[in-house]
């Protein structure tokens, strides 16, 4: 029997190779000697095996170690057989062949997906965003059957391994120099058949349904928010998780607040009396309203901060605050008395104008 070569000589790397470069020099080999592109070529089906065997040795950590202190004897008798065919090559290694070759190694039966996330575009008023709420949904949506689980068999029996692709749910085509894996016709790709279909759902595992969930929408939330709800989406296939429901909020304008962050905007009038003299005016809020004072000579547009009386953060304790704007509103009818008054006002103001400007004159004068 003819002796066997270094692992290491066979891949052509060094003894202090990395995990990544023997992979690399694998793939090298791999894809020189494939089968598919040497057909009919022993010498080439032998360096395949020979890189394969390598590779199986020393891009497994305890083999490896194993490999370095006792050489090739130190793989017998340790559950190391080597392999028998390119088939056992073609699953051992399906990760590396699917990359380079577009198949991989045989599946036992179907994958395991994830069910696809669904989205709920929720209205709520302004004040429902402000101060939370929660709303009952109803989803048109699909569930597992409960009659046969989600497994598409009537109950008592089970889906049959397909025959054509032996549970793989794939068959090889040769193209040129590779072969090619493409999903199995008879199966759709499943691996398995359902001979005996579940009557609820007609063999398809899942049945549609109009569910109700309940969503708590927090204190605060803006338009754009995302509530996510996890396995609230659609189930999953094959044992799969259920994906998950995102409910997106859409707030409607409000007649009295404005929005900027976490803060709140309002308008109020006032009279030119009020922003002479002074006083209190009525405020609103999300709750009450409260009396807020006005300072003695307040222009119009002036900004009052109200600290803490905006809109929660959701999730947190502190809020924003509210922002008052005063506007002095300018009346439109007034009596005759009132125009008197006013009169009298403006000729006081011309009058102290007056005297400010000869104090000015007499100043400069010197007198």
């Amino acid at each position: 029997m003819a002796e066997k070569r270094d692992y290491y000589e066979v891949l052509g790397v060094s003894r202090e190779a990395s995990q990544e470069e023997i992979k690399k020099a694998y793939r090298k080999m791999a894809f020189k000697y494939h089968p598919d592109r040497n057909p009919d070529d022993p010498e080439a089906e032998t360096m395949f095996k020979d890189a394969s065997e390598a590779y199986e040795v020393l891009s497994d950590p305890e083999k490896r170690q194993r490999y370095d202190h006792l050489g090739h004897a130190g793989m017998e008798g340790n559950g190391f057989h080597g392999f028998r065919s390119t088939d056992d090559i073609f699953d051992s290694f399906s990760d590396i062949f699917g990359d380079f070759f577009g198949f991989g190694g045989r599946r036992s039966g179907p994958r395991a997906r994830a069910g696809a996330d669904l989205r709920y575009n929720l209205t709520v008023s302004f004040r429902e965003a402000a101060k939370g709420t929660e709303v009952d949904l109803e989803l048109p949506k699909r569930e597992k059957c409960d009659r046969c689980t989600g497994q598409g068999s009537e109950p008592g029996h089970s889906a049959e391994t397909c025959k054509h692709c032996g549970g793989s749910g794939q068959v090889h085509r040769t193209q040129g120099f590779f072969r090619v894996a493409m999903p199995c016709a008879v199966c759709q790709g499943q691996g398995m058949l359902i001979t005996n279909p579940c009557k609820k759902c007609k063999g398809l595992g899942v049945i549609q349904v109009n569910k109700h969930i309940k969503v708590r929408v927090p204190a605060g939330v803006d338009n754009g928010s995302r509530l996510r709800l996890r396995g609230e989406g659609e189930p999953g296939e094959h044992g799969g998780p259920a994906g998950d429901l995102y409910v997106v909020i859409f707030v409607e304008e409000d007649d009295t607040f404005k929005r900027q962050g976490q803060d709140l905007v309002t308008q109020v009038d006032i009279t030119f009396v009020q922003a002479a003299l002074g006083g209190k005016v009525e405020v609103p809020t999300l709750d009450e309203p409260i009396s807020m004072e006005i300072p003695k000579g307040t222009q119009s547009g002036k900004v009052f901060q109200l600290s803490g009386m905006g809109l929660p953060y959701p999730g947190g304790t502190q809020r924003g605050d509210l922002l008052v704007q005063v506007q002095v509103k300018t009346p439109t009818k007034l009596s005759k008395r009132q125009e008197e008054l006013l009169q009298e006002f403006e000729n006081l103001e011309k009058e102290k104008a007056g005297h400010k400007v000869k104090r000015f004159f007499k100043k400069v004068m010197g007198e």
